[in-house]
C-alpha cells in the first residue's frame, strides 16, 4: 500500500543518538554505538538471527520498481546485522556489500552468507569511493544512526540520483495482545533509539541531500510457537538483551503470561505474530 508522506510531518527529537570522541590515531571522529546496541546486539547476535522476522515478499517488487535495482546495481546493505535483509537484495544486485559495525553480528552474517562481501565500518565513515553505489538499503537500523554525518556519508557514496531505502518491521499494535506487549515494553526503553518514536525523522528536516519519494506499507505475519516468535523475539530487543539474565527470564515469563491471558495459548502453542513493514524510498538530490 502506498501512503502519501511529507517531510513536514517530522518531529523534534529530545535524545542524542550518538556520542563522538576524537581518535588521535585515525585523526577523525569515531562513532560510538549506543550502549543498548553495543551490549545488547553483542550478547544476543545468535538469538537475533534465530528469532527475528523476515520481510514480506512484496519487498522484492518494491526494490525493483521503486529503487530500480537490477543485475547491474552495486548495492550496500548498511547496518546489515546478521544479514536478515540480504535474501531480498541478492536476487536484485550485481554487486552487494554488507556493512556492519558489531563484530558478533557480522560473524553471524558471515556464517549465513559466506558469498556476500562484507565490511566492518560505521555509517559516518564508509570505506567506499564517492559516487560509486547505486542504492543504500538499511533494514531495521537507521534509527541508530540518524545523524547528519551519516546522511552526508551516504549521500557521498551514492551515484547521482542514487537511492536510499529505509525499511522497518513493526509490531501491529492494533491487535489487542500485541498492544499489551508493547505497553509492557514501553517503560523499559529509556533513551534507546526506536523507530516508533519517530525521532529519526529529524535528520531529514532542513537538508538538501535527499528527497522522500514514497512510503509503502505491507502486512505480514511470523508464525511459530509463542516462545519462539513472541517471548524469545522480544528478548532479542537491544535494551532487553543488555539486561542481566535473571531479569530477562522474568520478562520472558511476563510476555508469555500476557499472550496466555489474551489468547489462551501456552509457550509451545503455535501463534502468528502480526507485523506492518514500512518501506521508505529516498532519492539523492544532485549537488
Amino acid at each position: 500500500m502506498f501512503v502519501p508522506y511529507s517531510i513536514s510531518d517530522f518531529i523534534e527529537p529530545n535524545v542524542l543518538f550518538y556520542r563522538c570522541r576524537a581518535d588521535k590515531k585515525a585523526q577523525n571522529m569515531t562513532q560510538l554505538l549506543h550502549p543498548a546496541a553495543q551490549h545488547g546486539f553483542s550478547a544476543a547476535a545468535e538469538l537475533y538471527q534465530q528469532v527475528r522476522p523476515s520481510y514480506p515478499q512484496e519487498i522484492h517488487a518494491w526494490l525493483t520498481e521503486q529503487l530500480h535495482l537490477n543485475a547491474d546495481s552495486h548495492v550496500i546493505d548498511l547496518a546489515s546485522g546478521t544479514g536478515k535483509f540480504l535474501p531480498y537484495l541478492i536476487p536484485h544486485s550485481g554487486q552487494l556489500t554488507a556493512i556492519e559495525p558489531v563484530t558478533e553480528m557480522l560473524a553471524q552474517l558471515k556464517l549465513a552468507y559466506p558469498q556476500v562481501e562484507t565490511l566492518q565500518a560505521f555509517s559516518h565513515h564508509l570505506p567506499l569511493p564517492s559516487q560509486s553505489i547505486d542504492a543504500v538499503l538499511c533494514a531495521q537500523a537507521f534509527h541508530w544512526f540518524a545523524n547528519m554525518d551519516s546522511l552526508k556519508e551516504i549521500h557521498r557514496v551514492l551515484k547521482p540520483q542514487g537511492h536510499l531505502g529505509l525499511v522497518w518491521n513493526q509490531r501491529d499494535t492494533q491487535v489487542d495482545w500485541v498492544n499489551a506487549l508493547a505497553e509492557r515494553l514501553a517503560p523499559l526503553e529509556g533513551d534507546t533509539p526506536r523507530y516508533h518514536s519517530e525521532l529519526w525523522k529529524k535528520v531529514f528536516e532542513h537538508q538538501h541531500l535527499f528527497q522522500l519519494k514514497s512510503l509503502h506499507q505491507f502486512a505480514q505475519q511470523q508464525t511459530g510457537t509463542v516462545e519462539q516468535v513472541v517471548s524469545k523475539r522480544l528478548l532479542s530487543t537491544s535494551f532487553i538483551a543488555a539486561m542481566p539474565l535473571e531479569q530477562q527470564l522474568d520478562l520472558k515469563h511476563q510476555f508469555e503470561q500476557i499472550v496466555q491471558q489474551f489468547t489462551g495459548k501456552q509457550p509451545q502453542d503455535e501463534i502468528s505474530f502480526p507485523y506492518i513493514t514500512y518501506a521508505y524510498h529516498f532519492q539523492k538530490i544532485a549537488e
